[in-house]
């Protein structure tokens, strides 16, 4: 493991028992930190190291779990591609353009995998939404509107060592934007197969430059098609915590509410009717057994994954084209 500030941590701090992996090594800077997750989870201090390359030099770990600032992906990346350690990150891969390619690239030439993990990735109604898609059920895709946030990283009171780099524009590469419209970016290019949008329109807000005077804390992204159009809406003003979306074709929409919840409607004369999609409908439950599956080959990760560097490449270019329409006001166009 490598970094514990990323709160997203807890989810395998919680589940240390497990028998599918086995944690040989965790590096933290802050000792503090460290100590209290330490105590918290009855962590045996034998595996905390004092820094990245000591851990992968004597612990030998197969995989590394990042839960550092989004800013420093990259340098668990070079740490770990050169010794053929495979590496899945939190959301989003990487601060920019410039530091995924240089990721992907070491990646690429030392045969390790590079996996970015997002919450969503699990959701049984995105799967079951994306089948929905697949099989023709809406017609020809027209609008994909995505909603995520919630009140705020201040408001909702993640750890102080989480908000200091998360509200820092060079450590976490902005504020809501980064945060959560890297979701939408994910899921729309996942749908698209890959595809790129012609052009990003942005506008980013301050609506609480008092509590977050350094980044942004709502974000509007129109991605323009060919033939649609994709609107994310990530923020940190909602009235409460959500990750849905809505997907509109030529014949029918699909609302998905929730991870297992969809309302959709595909005739004109029908009346709207509910899914209840079962936690088993997604690929795997959580990102850690995913990850297990990807490292023992059980499973491969295609390029047109959610979790995969070519799709996440794409979201780097969507967000740093989003952060550029903001800043000039105007439509970026995006170059293969």
């Amino acid at each position: 493991m490598a970094g514990l500030s990323h709160s997203h941590v807890l989810l395998l701090l919680r589940d240390l028992k497990r028998t599918d992996l086995e944690i040989v090594g965790i590096v933290e800077e802050d000792q503090n930190l460290s100590a209290r997750y330490a105590a918290k989870f009855k962590i045996d201090e034998s595996l905390f190291f004092d820094s990245l390359d000591e851990m992968l030099e004597r612990a030998k770990p197969e995989g590394v779990v990042v839960f550092t600032s989004i800013h420093d992906h990259l340098k668990v990346v070079e740490a770990c591609a050169p010794r053929g350690v495979h590496v899945m990150v939190e959301k989003p891969l990487a601060v920019s353009v410039e530091h995924a390619e240089k990721m992907i690239a070491l990646s690429e030439k030392s045969g390790a995998l590079l996996l970015t993990n997002y919450e969503t990735s699990w959701y049984p109604s995105n799967h079951e939404g994306f089948e929905m898609i697949e099989s023709g059920a809406l017609g020809d895709l027209r609008k994909i509107i995505v909603y995520d946030g919630h009140t705020g990283p201040r408001e909702i009171r993640v750890n102080e060592e989480f908000l200091d780099w998360l509200t820092d524009p060079v450590l976490n590469g902005g504020g809501a934007v980064t945060d959560f419209g890297c979701y939408g970016a994910d899921l729309i290019t996942w749908i698209l197969k890959g595809e790129r949008p012609v052009s990003v329109y942005a506008s980013l807000k301050r609506y609480k430059p008092d509590v977050y005077p350094n980044v942004d804390d709502d974000a509007t992204i129109i991605l323009s098609y060919p033939t649609m159009e994709g609107v994310i809406h990530a923020s940190w003003n909602w009235p409460f915590s959500r990750k849905d979306m809505h997907v509109y074709g030529t014949t029918g929409y699909a609302l998905l509410d929730d991870k297992e919840t969809i309302r959709y409607r595909l005739e004109k004369k029908s009346p709207e009717l509910v899914k209840n999609v079962p936690s088993e409908k997604a690929p795997f439950t959580n990102p850690f057994s995913f990850f297990v599956a990807a490292v023992r080959g059980d499973v491969k990760v295609e390029q047109t994954d959610l979790s995969s560097p070519e799709i996440n490449l794409t979201v780097m270019k969507i967000l740093e084209a989003a952060k550029e329409s903001d800043r000039t006001g105007k439509e970026v166009f995006l170059k293969d």
